[in-house]
């Protein structure tokens, strides 16, 4: 008997810690993904070097339209172009050899240096949407967004283990000025949440403050020396760069901040029909633009980007999660890696205007397509409804929740003597089960993935505890992050400095909703 009582007490305290264990708040953040999986060629070498060839092509006869920026233009009139108006043609393999100084990888520093990213190699980074005016939930409906919406989304993004990256603009925030909102919006990132953050991108003086920022959260000295900031720069395809795009991606590049040069091809509306095609011309786009970045500043850090949809020839709508789009989005993958730098492309896209089964299957298909094709920096991997114009809080979970699939699939198979699994095999033998063996009970915890939002309880549970669909429990998980946020800690210091800049930011100019 006096032996017994303390095993009995071991027990139940272990069975009250396990309880607790499950039942305590927990912000994690899973580490970027690693691939130990192939990626999927759909090229083979010979079609790939048609379509360089078909690039250089356009880049020296066609050429590409540097606009309203008389400084680019004589940037590349003195690198060797022919600069006619604004037409800039690049001679046959000029564009390539300034493409070889940009880093075919880089580390993107978070200020919790453990959540820092490595972007290019074999890894992929997740973040979430980017850009939509709108959000929808399930209690107020589609509407426009709001600063509030928005640093929900920072907090949701904060909270969600397998999101890595905080992103930039994760919706609008129509209610504040347009030549403010910028600044409340990097204070969100900066404040809600120590995962690494996007700048803004909608005029240059927004890009110098972004860095500015940037000074005071990490230091002026690192961020000269460091990249802690990566922005989207998309082209105006077909083969225009707008003043507007160029002038923040030569703020970035001369401070060493990182820049996805990105087509926004819509294909048979910006680019021609055919898969070839298409990606041809995302290569000369991108060529350009990561030579550009380059003449800026060598060695600034670059990422080749591929946004790319198809179209739906009667309505003239976007479509999403399209075989076309995944072969374009494959061999896209192969010209990044034949170039050598960090590939972006995929996400959750979908068409749907709910979180419904249109939603679930395009975004099922666009998520794998981008793990397959080798995506370094995925943007856009959570949150996006109705072909991006609408943030969705209950599909920011539902996606977020997902992408822990990815984690599972991107670590291949293990063939250690664990993996192989031959002990258990051994131990259990013929009609026996494997629930109570020695090797389950080491591994049980990690064996396989489980969703925190889909629901496996036998009918009779699901039905008496309310019987709720994927889109309710997504609801509760929502609410449930939210009510359980906890901010991550600021140095007070850097915290104060931050608010004194965007007070002094914003009381240097009125306000303007244009």
């Amino acid at each position: 008997m006096t032996d017994a009582a303390p095993r009995r007490r071991s027990r139940g305290g272990g069975g009250a810690a396990r309880r607790a264990e499950r039942t305590s708040v927990k912000i994690e953040t899973a580490k970027y993904i690693e691939r130990n999986i192939p990626n999927y060629e759909v090229l083979n070498d010979e079609a790939l070097e048609i379509i360089e060839a078909n690039a250089e092509t356009i880049l020296e006869e066609v050429g590409v339209n540097f606009v309203d920026n008389p400084v680019a233009l004589e940037r590349w009139r003195e690198a060797g172009a022919d600069v006619q108006g604004e037409r800039v043609r690049i001679p046959r393999g000029l564009a390539r050899k300034l493409c070889e100084t940009a880093p075919s990888e880089f580390t993107q520093h978070a200020r919790d240096p453990n959540k820092s990213v490595v972007i290019g190699g074999n890894n992929l980074v997740l973040a979430p949407i980017y850009g939509p005016p709108f959000v929808r939930d399930a209690n107020g409906g589609r509407r426009y967004a709001t600063l509030e919406d928005f640093q929900k989304f920072v907090k949701l993004g904060y909270m969600s283990k397998w999101l890595h990256h905080s992103g930039g603009t994760v919706c609008e925030p129509t209610d504040v000025p347009v030549n403010k909102r910028h600044l409340d919006m990097l204070m969100a990132h900066m404040e809600l949440s120590d995962k690494p953050f996007m700048g803004s991108v909608t005029e240059p003086s927004r890009a110098q403050d972004t860095v500015d920022m940037c000074g005071i959260l990490f230091g002026k000295e690192f961020v000269q020396n460091n990249t802690v900031t990566t922005s989207l720069i998309n082209i105006n395809s077909p083969m225009t760069f707008d003043e507007v795009m160029m002038c923040a991606l030569e703020v970035y590049a001369q401070n060493n901040q990182a820049c996805i040069i990105s087509p926004f091809i819509v294909g048979g509306a910006m680019a021609p029909v055919t898969i070839a095609g298409t990606l041809t011309q995302v290569l000369a786009e991108v060529l350009a633009g990561v030579a550009y970045s380059q003449l800026i500043r060598p060695g600034a850090p670059v990422i080749f980007g591929a946004f790319v949809s198809s179209i739906d020839m009667n309505s003239g709508a976007p479509t999403f999660g399209t075989p076309e789009a995944s072969m374009i989005t494959y061999g896209a993958g192969q010209l990044a890696r034949r170039l050598k730098l960090p590939f972006r492309s995929a996400g959750s896209f979908c068409g749907s205007k709910l979180p419904d089964a249109q939603a679930a299957y395009e975004t099922a298909n666009s998520l794998n397509m981008g793990l397959l094709a080798g995506v370094n920096f995925m943007l856009h991997s959570c949150g996006w409804l109705e072909g991006g114009l609408v943030a969705d809080f209950e599909k920011f979970v539902m996606d977020a929740d997902q992408l822990g699939a990815l984690h599972g699939l991107a670590k291949g198979i293990y063939m250690d003597e664990n993996g192989q699994g031959m002990d258990a095999i051994r131990e259990v033998g013929p009609g026996g089960h494997y629930l109570g063996c020695e090797h389950t009970q080491a591994n049980f915890k990690t064996a396989f993935w489980k969703s925190d939002v889909l629901d496996y309880k036998p009918f009779e549970q699901w039905e008496e505890e309310g019987a709720r669909d994927t889109y309710k429990l997504a609801t509760s998980r929502v609410e449930h992050l939210l009510a359980t946020y906890k901010q991550p800690e600021l140095d007070p210091a850097i915290r104060e400095a931050l608010v004194a800049y965007v007070a002094e930011k914003k009381a240097s100019m009125p306000d303007s909703f244009m």
